[in-house]
C-alpha cells in the first residue's frame, strides 16, 4: 500500500516517513540537478537569497526532455544522485526536507539527513516516460542558461517514490540487500 504524501514535506512530516515506505507525492517539488546546485550552495555560501523557497522543499534529480506538443514536459527520469552529495548537506541545512533521485548517498548527507530531519526517495530509473505523466505543471525558476538543467517548479500528482533513506539513516540499499542474501 503506497503512502500518500502531500507536498511541502515539514521537518515532522518528514521524521514520520520510513525507509520502504511507497509513496505518491502531490504538490509541489523543484528539479535541480549538480550546475544548479552549484550555483544555489554559492549564493548560501555567500548569504544571499535562494530564488525558491528551500524550506520545506523536495528537490528532485532530473533533466527533463523538452515537452512535445501538448505536453507539460518530457522524459523526467532521476539523475544519479550522489553527484549532489557535495552540495546536499548544506541545503538539507538550509531547509530542504526531501530529495528525490537514484542510487547510494554519502555517509555526510545522510548524517545531515539525520540531523536535520530529511528524506530522500528513489525514482524509478528508466521510467521518465511514466513519471512524466504525474507532472501537471512546470516552469522555469531560476538558471534558465543550464537548459535541461535550469530549476523548474513542478506541480505532481501521485509522483511514484520509495522511500530508501529515512530520517533515522535507515538505508534500504543496505537493508533491502542483507534481508535477500539472508534468503540464499
Amino acid at each position: 500500500m503506497e503512502r500518500q504524501i502531500q507536498l511541502p514535506i515539514t521537518r515532522e512530516t518528514a521524521r514520520t516517513i520510513k525507509s520502504g515506505e511507497s509513496c505518491l507525492l502531490s504538490g509541489v517539488i523543484y528539479t535541480a540537478r549538480d550546475a544548479a546546485h552549484k550555483r544555489l550552495c554559492e549564493l548560501l555560501e555567500a548569504g544571499k537569497p535562494l530564488p525558491f523557497d528551500v524550506k520545506d522543499a523536495t528537490i528532485y534529480y532530473v533533466g527533463p526532455t523538452p515537452a512535445k506538443p501538448g505536453q507539460v514536459i518530457g522524459s523526467a527520469g532521476p539523475t544519479t544522485s550522489y553527484r549532489m552529495d557535495a552540495y546536499s548537506p548544506m541545503m538539507i541545512a538550509a531547509g530542504e526536507t526531501g530529495m528525490i533521485g537514484k542510487g547510494k548517498r554519502s555517509a555526510e548527507v545522510v548524517a545531515a539527513m539525520k540531523e536535520h530531519g530529511a528524506v530522500y526517495f528513489a525514482a524509478i530509473g528508466g521510467a521518465g516516460a511514466l513519471l512524466s505523466s504525474c507532472i501537471k505543471k512546470a516552469e522555469i525558476v531560476c538558471y534558465e542558461d543550464l537548459g535541461a538543467e535550469a530549476v523548474r517548479r513542478l506541480t505532481v500528482e501521485n509522483l511514484p517514490v520509495v522511500c530508501v533513506i529515512d530520517s533515522e539513516g535507515n538505508n534500504l540499499y543496505e537493508t533491502g540487500r542483507s534481508a535477500y542474501l539472508a534468503t540464499l
